[in-house]
């Protein structure tokens, strides 16, 4: 890496981390005026139609071709975008974005997991007792210290979704290494085209049974700049600048940002006036320590040439 690729990375990657931290909080202006269905449908209905004038500008007609992989990119387009989303936004609608944001930073915790369990890939030790740490965190922002208390009012349970829809996020991104040939925008495009189609379908559905209702017109015009930022601020300029700046400096280094979606997303949470307990502040804090603590362990590991699990160095 060049070091005048350095600031323009940091610089990508803490704009995409900056506007994932404040889409929590954004989406819940949305959720408060309709369902998760109709509002997730809407925001990547618009994202995917960015993404692909995009691609079509970039790489041409061709890179429209599905070359045969229909099953598998429907798959996991459903996987990362109706799966993830939807169960994030239901649980967004019953509980705090701050606990949304701190499960998403956990996704390079559950790469490692979930890589050791399809691949038998182990990580070194140091690694797993970082994973063991995070979760650590994470079970005590969603407690507040109290279990007991938490689980019992159902509260706790809501965070559970952010958990089943960071595995699928995960599960996502490690399908792209079926795509090797592919670049992220095109591989990210057109999942979200098929993941949007499912989307659609699962809204649909639940309409005609009537257990969601559309939202009206005068609703949707009210919400016009919290769709501006989910569409363009947390969707296109965010991945865009995710991936753009992930090349420049390689996912070891850039992996580090996703520490900054917490930050975001608690800091606008104090800004508002929220109270948050100290046993949801140290779990936020555990997270974010498991985390630099193995790139620390990661850079040293490369530069010792000792073994190391590769969904940990993001090789594929």
């Amino acid at each position: 890496m060049y070091r005048n690729d350095l600031l323009p990375a940091i610089g990508l990657l803490l704009i995409a981390t900056v506007f994932w931290g404040g889409m929590f909080d954004v989406s819940m202006t949305a959720l408060a005026a309709m369902d998760a269905y109709h509002m997730t449908l809407l925001r990547f209905a618009g994202t995917s139609l960015i993404l692909l004038v995009i691609l079509l500008r970039s790489e041409g007609l061709s890179a429209l071709r599905l070359q045969g992989n229909f099953r598998d990119l429907f798959l996991l387009g459903t996987l990362g975008f109706a799966g993830f989303n939807l169960l994030v936004f239901n649980g967004l609608a019953h509980t705090r974005p701050e606990h949304a944001a701190v499960i998403m930073a956990l996704q390079p915790m559950i790469a490692v997991l979930l890589t050791w369990i399809l691949k038998g890939s182990k990580p070194h030790r140091f690694t797993l007792a970082t994973v063991a740490t995070a979760f650590v965190g994470v079970f005590l922002v969603i407690t507040g210290g109290n279990p007991a208390a938490a689980f019992a009012g159902d509260a706790a349970l809501w965070d559970l979704l952010f958990l089943a829809g960071a595995l699928c996020w995960v599960g996502y991104t490690l399908g792209a290494q079926k795509f090797p040939d592919w670049s992220p925008l095109r591989y990210t495009s057109l999942t979200a085209v098929l993941g949007t189609a499912s989307i659609a379908a699962i809204t649909v559905l639940l309409g005609m049974n009537g257990s969601i209702r559309s939202p009206e017109l005068t609703t949707l015009t009210s919400l016009h700049w919290t769709f501006a930022y989910l569409i363009i601020a947390g969707g296109v300029v965010a991945v865009l600048s995710w991936n753009s700046g992930i090349r420049k400096i390689g996912p070891v280094n850039g992996v580090l940002f996703i520490n900054f979606v917490p930050i975001t997303a608690f800091s606008i949470g104090i800004a508002q006036g929220r109270e948050f307990s100290n046993a949801e502040l140290f779990g936020a804090a555990l997270v974010i320590l498991a985390l630099v603590s193995n790139n620390l362990y990661l850079r040293r590991a490369s530069s010792l040439h000792l073994p190391v699990s590769p969904v940990a160095t993001g090789k594929s």
